[in-house]
């Protein structure tokens, strides 16, 4: 969102002249328009559940991994009986999920096999 601060160091950097007040009033109106889009964002429904592996030796991506968050449901039922000695709750995660989290929502790293593994959903 657009604080305060920011809309009056536009109206400074305009009374002080560094800018134009049409150059202003274009700052203005798309930090505006930022914060709508910002807004708008947060309220609807996640898409996309994206994993990623990382080697933590190399840095490299090992795995990167992107599902539409309507496959996911499906996705974690199977993947917890393959790994049924994960310290994860993937039923903590989902429900997480469920309850609007976006961004990362795992972030676990496995020393054996020198990975660490990324969620987020956006």
């Amino acid at each position: 969102m657009a604080t305060p601060e920011e809309r009056m160091k536009i109206l400074d950097m305009i009374r002080e002249g560094k800018i134009k007040p049409d150059e202003g009033a274009r700052l203005l109106h798309a930090l505006q328009q930022g914060a709508k889009k910002a807004e708008k964002q947060q309220g609807r429904d996640p898409r996309w559940l994206r994993v990623r592996v990382v080697d933590l030796k190399t840095e490299r991506v090992k795995v990167n991994v992107n599902l539409p968050m309507s496959v996911v449901n499906v996705g974690l039922k199977l993947g917890a009986r393959f790994v049924p000695d994960t310290e994860v709750d993937f039923a903590a995660v989902m429900e997480s999920i469920k309850n609007g989290q976006v961004g990362k929502v795992l972030e676990m790293v496995n020393n054996d096999e020198g990975e660490r593994v990324e969620v987020w959903v956006e």
